[in-house]
């Protein structure tokens, strides 16, 4: 058989299994796998795994063992539930290249259920696109890493090289779980990683810090409210004065060469304030959860203290907020830029190259590469495992808002995509 028609019957294989997949994806989404809630969706990830005679090694994150490892960020909520698990496809022949298939399970919130059209978590489909919280992101990148080995198993193939499928937490608030399978000891020449940024690589990715600015005002009757102070409105000029941190960040002239052409790369946003007791009370507490982007090669410490130090030199413009400066604690993502076009290796060169071609096969046109506004674990393996980490998934909608959907269409190319590229990155062994 030649090579191009043992590709044209994977391409065939996987078109085959996609009802099944489909069905599989539909499943998946049902899971509300939100953050401590991912233990369930897991099971059904181990469950899979074992059907198809794959080596399974599930465990719980200890932030413990990871708090010291460059990349972790800290955690304010314990670890109950937080569960990875990894299926291992172990070649016998290994004379191909080894690859590592990474997921994120977890979800963010749904927000108020009455603004979505539908259920958040019913998947429903309509047309080309299944709906549901986390359908894009990123359990059809999930569903396509197994589909994909699916559609060479039933050629009566595997990688002819260890391949390692991660179903990992914590995505979404810290990373720690893609952290914690590099702690385990999971390494490979490559990993992939099929997060919805519709059918395009990631040549990079910005970094991203988190924190919780807890305020302190005094509380009062509202009928006295003079004689209190409103913290809550207290945080109104720190969140100008980080604006304008954000703006000199993005018109900054020496931006990384992949953002120079992107008029706002960095992204701030206050995405959660909390404050107050009661509608007749001067508030005498809030906090407020920050999110800042930074560029890849931007030291993550001096960034953290620049953001800092723009939040307490705002406080000073207060004479209560001088008396008594807000409190700021790192919660959540601690996250560095991470680019894959600056990765000159030959192994890097070769992994983008092949990719490229699947890519090329599948759709009939060239792969397009972008440099993103967001993170994702490709971090992890790039930066701490010296492993070059293609980024390259579906078609998503409104992911993080309501009504999320990806499209099946999409998510077929995609997972052939995957399956030439396992191929032709592993090799191929009789099962």
């Amino acid at each position: 058989m030649t090579l191009l028609a043992q590709q044209q019957e994977i391409l065939n294989a996987v078109e085959a299994g996609f009802a099944k997949q489909v069905d599989f994806l539909g499943q998946l989404t049902r899971f509300p796998s939100t953050r401590g809630e991912e233990s369930a969706a897991q099971q059904w990830m181990s469950d899979a795994f074992a059907a198809r005679g794959l080596h399974v090694d599930r465990w719980a994150l200890d932030h413990q063992e990871l708090q010291h490892l460059p990349g972790y960020s800290p955690v304010l909520a314990p670890y109950e539930n937080a569960v990875n698990v990894v299926g291992t496809s172990h070649s016998k022949t290994r004379r191909g290249r080894s690859l590592i298939l990474n997921g994120h399970i977890d979800v963010v919130p749904t927000g108020p259920a009455d603004m979505w059209s539908r259920a958040p978590f019913a998947a429903s489909i309509e047309g080309d696109w299944l709906y549901g919280r986390g359908a894009g992101d990123m359990k059809a990148g999930l569903a396509a890493n197994l589909f994909a080995l699916d559609a060479l198993a039933a050629l009566g193939f595997r990688p002819a090289a260890d391949c390692f499928l991660q179903s990992v937490v914590e995505e979404e608030c810290t990373g720690n779980g893609a952290l914690a399978c590099l702690h385990r000891g999971y390494r490979a020449e490559a990993a992939l990683i099929p997060e919805p940024f519709n059918e395009t690589l990631v040549s990079a990715q910005v970094g991203v810090i988190w924190l919780q600015i807890r305020l302190k005002g005094i509380p009062a009757h509202v009928a006295y409210a003079a004689a209190g102070v409103n913290a809550i409105e207290a945080a109104f000029p720190l969140v100008a004065a980080l604006r304008q941190l954000e703006h000199e960040w993005n018109t900054q002239t020496d931006k990384p060469a992949h953002y120079a052409k992107h008029a706002h790369p960095l992204n701030l946003n206050i995405g959660k304030i909390e404050g107050g007791d009661w509608a007749s009370s001067v508030p005498a507490w809030a906090t407020l959860d920050v999110r800042m982007g930074i560029y890849p090669g931007q030291d993550l410490n001096q960034a953290e203290q620049a953001i800092r130090d723009c939040i307490l030199t705002a406080a000073q413009q207060s004479a209560f907020l001088r008396e008594n400066p807000p409190e700021i604690i790192n919660h959540g993502f601690r996250a560095e830029g991470y680019s894959l076009a600056d990765d000159r290796s030959e192994t890097a060169t070769v992994a983008i190259q092949t990719l490229a071609n699947a890519h090329q096969q599948v759709s009939g046109k060239a792969l397009q590469q972008e440099a993103v506004t967001a993170t994702t674990d490709a971090r992890f393996f790039g930066l701490y495992g010296g492993i070059p980490t293609l980024v390259y998934g579906p078609k998503a909608e409104h992911i993080h808002g309501y009504d999320e959907r990806v499209s099946l269409a999409s998510t077929l190319r995609v997972t052939q995509a995957i399956a030439l590229f396992i191929a032709n990155w592993c090799g191929l062994e009789p099962l």
